[in-house]
């Protein structure tokens, strides 16, 4: 079936045209045509395009359209599938393009898997329900798949951050580094840069140990 979905305006929405929570506008379908129902239809097209994460209406009609396709039950595109995939995403908010494209691919996967588990419930052949749970289980898993994609996107921005305490005492020097330490022997990494203590403390190891060279020089 060829639809063809009415358009009011085609300029692009920017992020002031966005209003507050706001229920979706329910979208009707006939037979050659999609329509937004809504008595305003410039503001029926703004609330849609926000519930799809859509930044301007090119976006928005286009992922009206494939999920017109998704929703479809018996070849034939379903009003309450589509009017659920389109509260589902809403739900979602998604905040950028990827984030509109991926809650679309999660509603139609949910769909699809929803599908097979009715398949499933109606086949009594055994290998008819092995076929049917093996695509069950591959939708199930790209669904799981599909909510961490959305996580680690959404989480792409944060910046882990370690705070370490170093507590030196009285008469202490700290070293910054990477220290090893063999008995009476301490160094520090090559790749290390060494501080002013770490200089301080090989010099302090180097006077010693000429003072021990005198006495043992001097009892001999």
């Amino acid at each position: 079936m060829t639809t063809a979905l009415e358009r009011h305006i085609t300029s692009p929405l920017t992020a002031s045209h966005r209003s507050g929570p706001a229920v979706s506008p329910r979208v009707k379908l006939y037979k050659r045509r999609i329509a937004i129902s809504h008595p305003d239809p410039q503001a029926g097209e703004r609330l849609l395009a926000e519930a799809l994460g859509a930044v301007d209406r090119d976006a928005m009609h286009g992922m009206l359209r494939q999920l017109v396709k998704a929703s479809v039950i018996g070849q034939k595109p379903d009003e309450a599938n589509l009017a659920f995939m389109i509260s589902t995403i809403r739900s979602i908010a998604p905040k950028d393009s990827i984030e509109a494209m991926l809650a679309s691919q999660m509603v139609s996967v949910h769909m699809a898997a929803m599908r097979c588990a009715c398949r499933l419930a109606c086949t009594d052949g055994l290998p008819q329900q092995e076929s049917v749970t093996r695509a069950l289980t591959r939708l199930s898993r790209t669904f799981a798949a599909q909510v961490e994609a959305l996580n680690r996107h959404r989480n792409s921005d944060a910046r882990s951050i370690t705070v370490q305490n170093l507590s030196v005492q009285d008469g202490g020097r700290a070293i910054v580094g990477n220290v090893t330490q063999h008995a009476q022997l301490i160094g520090a990494d090559p790749d290390t840069a060494a501080g002013p203590g770490l200089v301080a403390s090989r010099e302090a190891g180097e006077r010693e140990h000429d003072r021990a060279a005198t006495r043992q020089g001097a009892n001999a």
